[in-house]
């Protein structure tokens, strides 16, 4: 390689360093650079969290694999090259699976892809591993000879200044945006296995903007969205960076609280307060002292439990139940709900002070189908996740696949999305293991369309009937077929009336229990316990 070329590729990038360019495309420009220098079908930079890889930077692999997370110590390949220290190439022949194989663009129309060329390096920024720098080929031998391993071992000093820069620059933005708010202490989002908000869509990336800027002061928030959207992953976000990090995250779903337990748990009781209560007992809002409560479901509590929130909301002064003395409390309030509680508050069934002591700062999650392709990313994260679960070598998306999940509305959002993923390893590999568990597991299992969902609902359907779709065919023989129901009907009294036949037919085979039936219509027994007194099913 020509000393020119060299200059070519790395003078731009020196030249970057003083210039003011968003964390992305400094990144992009950096691996850009690399795969002009070395012939590289793939390259990739990842970021060292605890006992995790995360990438934040990707060329040349297919678009899930960004939201893919690798847990060292089930990736042989990553641990070795981190405890290198420095450049190193696998041979070709080796037998460690590869994280990346069979997501490299190049190869999706090929098939899977288990033999090719690969090399990493580690950076370090003050004298500790900030992560790796990989680099894939799909043909044996693109790599051999040592000018390649010194070649990259020289480009990461480079990329360690290029990251420390984008680290930096991130730093002094955010300082400056929250100058006269105390520094999160907490852990990154994202680390020590807790997920995280993924993607790069606009929307995400405003929805993150806002997190960033409210998580640094204490205003209470309100976080909305339709369900499944991953409201309680932006409560944990808002925590996460602000300067309560350290402290508590108490959550409580108040929508699977019994009213006559609502003031128990809250605020806690004193012995002999009621029934039952045989010693003192502290309530959410002491557990949080200091720290954050979480409200999931807030829409659900009753008018009365809104009022007595209304002095802690205010003052942060509480009583137990049963008891006069007063309690100070500290607490950071994040409140959640799919419901338009500003509708609520017109209906009656929310209190307008009670809405406007949560809603100081709003937060909306955008639903999946305003996304773009975030639908890759999130899969790419779900498919990790069940690789590791079912210890498997490696999970890949085909063509096929990729196009019918950007395809498809996803009505139950991010949740969907997740239960879809994991159903379809589960009938790929099933597919693939005809004989049992007693067949060699393949190296690398590729998910087509066919695993995703049935024929009968490769077509969208409207969002109501979405979810209960997959449970037709486990409804009572009896039952009248869907089209009788909906006749002389709008669309959403036959969308009520179908799912008050499927919630029936499941309470009366499981002869009125509802943890069973929840089950088996895939649903929080709070979420349906509270879809059957809309649809005015009685709970017994």
């Amino acid at each position: 390689m020509t000393s020119s070329k060299i200059l070519n590729a790395v003078i731009p990038l020196v030249a970057d360093l003083a210039q003011e360019l968003s964390e992305r495309e400094r990144l992009r420009r950096l691996l850009a650079a690399l795969r002009t220098l070395l012939p590289a079908d793939a390259v990739a930079l990842l970021r060292l969290e605890g006992e995790w890889l995360r990438p934040v930077a990707m060329d040349g692999l297919v678009p899930d694999a960004l939201g893919r997370r690798f847990k060292v110590a089930e990736h042989p390949r990553l641990a070795q090259l981190l405890a290198a220290g420095q450049a190193m190439r696998f041979a070709p022949d080796s037998p460690l699976p590869d994280p990346y194989d069979g997501l490299i663009a190049h190869s999706l129309h090929q098939g899977p892809l288990h033999v090719h060329d690969c090399m990493g390096c580690v950076l370090q920024t003050g004298g500790l591993a900030w992560g790796l720098l990989t680099l894939d080929a799909l043909q044996p031998g693109r790599f051999e000879g040592s000018q390649a391993l010194e070649l990259l071992q020289a480009f990461s000093n480079l990329a360690a200044a290029t990251v420390a820069t984008a680290e930096r620059v991130q730093q002094i933005s955010l300082a400056a945006r929250n100058a006269n708010a105390p520094a999160a202490r907490g852990p990154a989002p994202g680390a020590h296995g807790m997920r995280q908000i993924l993607g790069s869509s606009p929307a995400i990336r405003q929805l993150q903007k806002h997190i960033s800027l409210v998580a640094a002061s204490d205003l209470a928030v309100l976080i909305t969205g339709e369900t499944g959207t991953g409201k309680e992953l932006v409560a944990q976000a808002v925590h996460a960076q602000s300067a309560r990090a350290d402290r508590p995250l108490i959550s409580i779903n108040c929508a699977a609280l019994p009213d006559n337990l609502v003031e128990s748990e809250l605020f806690g009781h004193v012995r002999g307060a009621f029934t039952g209560a045989l010693a003192e007992r502290r309530g959410k809002f002491e557990q949080a002292h200091q720290g954050t409560l979480f409200l999931d479901e807030v829409g659900e509590l009753s008018l009365p439990v809104q009022a007595k929130l209304l002095r802690v909301l205010q003052s942060g002064q509480l009583q137990r139940l049963g008891s006069d003395r007063e309690h100070l409390v500290d607490v950071r309030v994040i409140a959640a709900t799919n419901r338009d509680l500003a509708d609520e508050v017109r209906a009656g069934r929310m209190r307008a002070d009670f809405y406007h002591r949560l809603c100081v700062y709003p937060l909306v999650v955008p639903p999946l189908r305003e996304r773009d392709s975030d639908t890759l990313v999130l899969a790419g994260s779900f498919l990790e996740e069940n690789r590791s679960r079912l210890q498997l070598g490696g999970l890949r998306l085909d063509s096929a696949a990729q196009a019918a999940l950007l395809r498809y509305p996803w009505p139950g959002n991010v949740r969907e999305l997740e239960h879809c993923i994991s159903r379809a390893v589960l009938k790929a590999l099933s597919r693939t293991l005809p004989q049992g568990k007693d067949r060699a597991r393949p190296r690398m299992l590729s998910i087509g369309e066919e695993d995703l969902w049935d024929a009968a609902a490769a077509a969208p359907m409207p969002p109501g009937l979405a979810a209960a779709a997959p449970l037709a065919s486990a409804a009572a023989p009896t039952a009248e077929p869907a089209s009788t129901l909906v006749a002389g009907q709008g669309l959403r009294d036959s969308i009520q009336a179908y799912e008050r036949q499927l919630v029936s037919a499941s309470l009366a085979r499981h002869n009125g229990s509802w943890a069973a039936a929840a089950r088996e219509l895939q649903l929080d027994r709070a979420n349906l316990q509270r879809l059957a007194k809309r649809l005015g099913i009685e709970r017994h």
